[in-house]
Formats: structure tokens, C-alpha cells, sequence
């Protein structure tokens, strides 16, 4: 069974979800594209929900599927949001920023009810880390930014410190939808979440970073069982 083909698994259990009326926020990456497509036939056959898009991207892909859109501004309260994660642990707590959006993914979220991942249970994980954390910095300052980050993964007790500036496709400095620079934190592991968090927090050239604590509810993981795809639940207790 193909990556593909779990991502739809997965998003089909959240699409299960969506009732009519909802304001949902729509989140973003290649399983949100998945959920963005099943969402977009279902509103082709008549589901009226609205929703606030994370990213440009996913702005432009709602619009080709249909999806009636508003800004947070218009919709500040939310019932749902769906949205992917690039690891998530056994309490929820996620890395998030893959697909750039990392701030608009979290500003959204928390302007929730609540909060529901999809993603293939690959992106399950016993500590979170293994994966690049994304920290999103203002660029005015950026090297002085990068030593006071650098400063802060090693008060924490992450054992890998390289850091890396995010490129585009085209190999140049990649700048997020608000204009930000975007850095990639290679740690292996994250022995302490939460504190890690709050150091990176009380660095003033850091705007957001992809940890996600305390904010999903629900996941949703697909993976592999023969031909069929299994989904198991994950729910925060």
C-alpha cells in the first residue's frame, strides 16, 4: 500500500468528522492535500462548511476544490481544525513545520475547539527529534538569533546541536508566508519537550517554533495491514 494511499485513510477517518455548518481549519502538507480533496468532493455534493486556510497553498488549493474560505480575522473561533504532523508521540505532543507554515498552522490551531492529526504511523514516535524541529526567526538579527537558539538547545539537553537555514527549490533562503527566515534544528532527540519550548520562547528574534504541545486531541495514524489500510486512534488523555 503507497504513502498515498495511507494519507487518504487517514484523512477520510477525520473527514468523518466535518459537519455541516463547521468552521474548520484546514491545515497543510500532502496528507492536508489528501483531506483538502476528499473535503472538496464533499462539498461539490452539497456540504456547506467554511474554512480558514493555513498557508497560501492551501488557500490556492481549496480554492481550485471549491471550499468556501474566510480569514481568521472574519472566523477568530473555530470547531476543528485537520492538519498533518511530521512526528507525534504517545501524549500528542507533535513536530510541526515541515511544509513552512508552522506559524499559521499553530495560530489556527489554537483558535480551535479542537485539534485532529492525520498522518501514516510512520510519523509515530517514542521521543520526538528525529525529525528536524523548525524554529521560524525574524530575519533582522538572524545570526545573533541563531547563537541565542543554539545557546538554548544546549541548556536543554539536546545531544545533536546543528542547525541549518531552510532553502527553497531554487536553493535561496526560503522566507515563510509572514516573511520569516526558517531554521532547522537537527537534534536526534528532545529529551524534555516543554522545557525546550520555553527556552526557545524567551529568544526574542523567535517568532514560532513546530513543537505542539498540549494542543492536539485527537490523531488519526494509517498504516499498512496487507492490502487494507488500518487507522489507529490516538486521543490526549
Amino acid at each position: 500500500m503507497s504513502a498515498p494511499d495511507l494519507r487518504r485513510a487517514a484523512a477520510e477517518r477525520a473527514l468523518a468528522l466535518v459537519e455541516p455548518g463547521m468552521r474548520l481549519g484546514i491545515g497543510t502538507g500532502s496528507t492536508a492535500a489528501a483531506f483538502i480533496a476528499l473535503l472538496g468532493d464533499r462539498v461539490r455534493a452539497g456540504l456547506d462548511v467554511i474554512g480558514v486556510p493555513t498557508s497560501e497553498a492551501t488557500r490556492i488549493a481549496c480554492e481550485r476544490e471549491g471550499i468556501r474560505l474566510a480569514t481568521l480575522d472574519e472566523l477568530p473561533e473555530l470547531d476543528l481544525t485537520i492538519d498533518g504532523a511530521d512526528e507525534c508521540d504517545g501524549q500528542l505532543r507533535l513536530i510541526k513545520g515541515g511544509g513552512a507554515a508552522l506559524l499559521r498552522e499553530k495560530i489556527v490551531a489554537v483558535a480551535s475547539r479542537r485539534m485532529v492529526v492525520i498522518a501514516d504511523a510512520a510519523k509515530r514516535v517514542e521521543t520526538l527529534g528525529a525529525f528536524p524541529l523548525p524554529i521560524e526567526v525574524n530575519v533582522f538579527g538572524l545570526g545573533a538569533t541563531w547563537r541565542a537558539v543554539e545557546a538554548a538547545l544546549a541548556e536543554s539537553g539536546c545531544a545533536g546541536k546543528r542547525i541549518t537555514r531552510r532553502l527553497d527549490a531554487a536553493g535561496a533562503p526560503l522566507l515563510t508566508d509572514g516573511g520569516h527566515a526558517l531554521l532547522d534544528a537537527h537534534l536526534g532527540r528532545i529529551p524534555d519537550p516543554e522545557g525546550l519550548s520555553a527556552r526557545l520562547w524567551a529568544v526574542p528574534g523567535v517568532v514560532e517554533h513546530g513543537l505542539f504541545l498540549g494542543i492536539a486531541d485527537t490523531a488519526f495514524l494509517a498504516e499498512a495491514s496487507g492490502t487494507q489500510a488500518v487507522v489507529t486512534v490516538l486521543g490526549r488523555s
